[in-house]
This record gives structure tokens, C-alpha cells and sequence, in this order.
């Protein structure tokens, strides 16, 4: 179900798989998949079933809305980091939006976090700029350290 601060969009497919909910909408030329519960070994089929569903004409980026998202193992985050290479080699660009503390944290501490777009919330990522493009680029952690 679209946030209150979001504007409709015409939803493509739901899955649900044991503490897993999955959404896919797609609004102009983004996709949004919405994750809600805990993706692991167990759920995993339902995003990569979502990730796997073929683009519709017009779909440029697809952002991973991890905000209901309450925990995610390496399984999770494999499939995810699969995903972007999917998503380049297609020619669309895969990022990630609103992961909590914890899932942040697996993120940062595999390095993940250098690699996938990271936003703080699904309206960031639909408004960043892509790659190459000019304008400030989306980061994960704060740089830490000096300068």
C-alpha cells in the first residue's frame, strides 16, 4: 500500500512468502518493490520472483524499498547485490531506499554499502539523479574520520 506522502501507483504484483511481503509497483519509469518482514534463506523466493519479473516499457530504475524491512541475512543480501548486476547488464539501474539501522549495519559491514545505491526513503531515490548524470550522487554511511 502506497505511503501517505507517495502518490498512487498502479501496483504490478504482490507476493508473500512466510515473514516476507513483497509489492511491486511501478510508477512511470521507476519500479518500486516494497519488502516488509525479514528476508532470509526461508523468504528469499519472494524477491527474487519480484526481481526476476520482466520490465514494462519506460521502466528505467527499480528502488528496493527496505523501510518495512526488519532484518536480511547474507541469502538477502546476495540476491540483492545480484540484482544490480541484473539490472546494469539490462541497462536499468537498481537502488536501495530506507534500510533500518540493522539492515544498514549488514550492509556497511559486508561493504555492500560501496557498491549499491543506497537513500534514506523511497521519495529520495525516486528524485537522485542517476549515474553520469550531474548533481549530487546518493551516499550510505557518513564518511567517518577526517577529511
Amino acid at each position: 500500500m502506497p505511503r501517505p506522502s507517495e502518490e498512487p501507483c498502479e501496483p504490478s504484483g504482490d507476493h508473500e512468502s512466510g515473514d516476507l511481503r513483497v509489492e511491486v509497483l511501478d510508477r512511470g519509469p521507476v519500479r518500486i518493490v516494497t519488502l516488509a518482514g525479514e528476508l532470509d534463506h526461508d523468504t528469499a523466493d519472494g524477491l527474487r520472483a519480484a526481481l526476476a519479473r520482466p520490465s514494462v516499457p519506460g521502466v528505467e530504475r527499480i528502488v528496493v524499498d527496505l523501510a518495512d524491512l526488519r532484518f536480511c541475512d547474507s541469502t538477502g543480501l546476495n540476491i540483492l547485490l545480484r540484482a544490480r548486476l541484473d539490472a546494469e547488464a539490462a541497462g536499468h539501474l537498481l537502488e536501495l531506499a530506507g534500510p533500518n539501522a540493522v539492515v544498514a549495519r549488514i550492509f556497511a559491514i559486508t561493504g555492500a554499502d560501496t557498491v549499491l545505491r543506497i537513500h534514506p526513503d523511497v521519495a529520495t531515490a525516486i528524485g537522485a539523479p542517476g549515474p553520469g548524470s550531474t548533481g549530487p550522487a546518493p551516499s550510505g554511511p557518513a564518511p567517518s574520520g577526517p577529511a
